[in-house]
């Protein structure tokens, strides 16, 4: 299986990279959607998706707090409002932002943050895994950076 990795780059002027997720992101405080900035995306990218998940959760498949599919694929911060972007199914089941909320005293959870550049659009909503597995042929290429958090 060949790598999909190369220059695009996923960041966040509102949480930094290894760093604690700020608790207004979080479920308990606030659940203020992180604006997130991409660069260095490849030829032919026809859509970006972002994927948040927390791979710690202490449940068989981990959680996923975020899906959002149909990103206009332009440098600089993503336009998760008014670019046709569409948010798909968190693991509650809810087009939403589900910020953080692992268990009480479950320790540090790593929260995933990646973005897909895509050579085709994604059609309408699918969960993290039904993506993954329709959509793993359509990966130009992919990038991710990791915070924490823990209550």
């Amino acid at each position: 299986m060949p790598l999909f990795v190369d220059k695009l780059k996923v960041t966040s002027p509102d949480i930094r990279a290894l760093g604690p997720i700020p608790e207004r992101f979080s479920a308990d405080g606030g659940n203020e959607i992180p604006r997130l900035e991409i660069s260095g995306l490849p030829a032919g990218t026809v859509e970006c998706a972002v994927i948040c998940h927390d791979s710690d959760a202490p449940l068989p498949q981990g959680f996923t707090h975020w899906t959002v599919y149909g990103i206009a694929p332009d440098e600089g911060e993503l336009d998760l409002t008014t670019s046709g972007a569409r948010t798909g199914p968190n693991g509650m089941g809810q087009s939403a932002w589900s910020g953080p909320q692992p268990p009480p005293g479950h320790g540090v959870h790593h929260y995933y943050f990646w973005v897909f550049a895509l050579s085709q659009p994604v059609e309408g909503n699918p969960t993290r895994e039904q993506f993954l597995a329709a959509y793993s042929d359509a990966i130009i290429e992919q990038a991710r950076f990791v915070s924490t958090f823990q209550r």
